[in-house]
């Protein structure tokens, strides 16, 4: 089975860099990366010591529901190319590990299909994870804060 690693879509990321409000209605906040742990969702690549990035609250998520968790994720703050959908991991996710999680097609975590799961893992789980009919996609979330990395889709 072929995955893809997804990044956020240009088009909200570019609202965002651009003073548009957070899934809190929030402007996003600025500040200047020090290099270390500040991995952009978009281009999927670490925020480089001294640039600027954007904090803010993300919801992954079409609607409001109880599942829909919503969190603090960074982007960088001026324009990026939007990483590629491929099946190898992301440069960002440089963690030892990381919570791979499937959702339904209404958008509800499936009970049992989480686990905290070493990086070089992450793509063997998503393709067991997608063997289950019940998994529509999974996300790659922070093990330590829960905070959104990327989405991972059938290709």
């Amino acid at each position: 089975m072929s995955i893809q690693f997804k990044a956020l879509p240009t088009e909200a990321v570019r609202a965002l860099q651009r003073g548009g409000p957070d899934a809190y209605g929030h402007t996003p906040e600025r500040r200047i990366s020090d290099g270390d742990g500040v991995p952009c969702r978009h281009c999927m690549k670490n925020v480089a010591a001294g640039d600027g990035y954007l904090i803010l609250a993300y919801r992954p998520f079409p609607e409001l529901q109880p599942y829909a968790e919503t969190g603090p994720i960074f982007l960088h703050a001026d324009e990026c190319e939007r990483a590629e959908e491929v099946d190898a991991l992301p440069e960002m996710l440089e963690g030892s590990d990381y919570i791979v999680r499937g959702y339904g097609r209404d958008d509800r975590i499936v009970y049992g299909s989480g686990a905290v799961t070493p990086t070089g893992d992450i793509a063997a789980r998503a393709e067991t994870l997608f063997e289950r009919d019940d998994i529509a996609y999974i996300h790659v979330r922070s093990a330590r804060n829960n905070c959104y990395q990327c989405r991972i889709e059938r290709a």
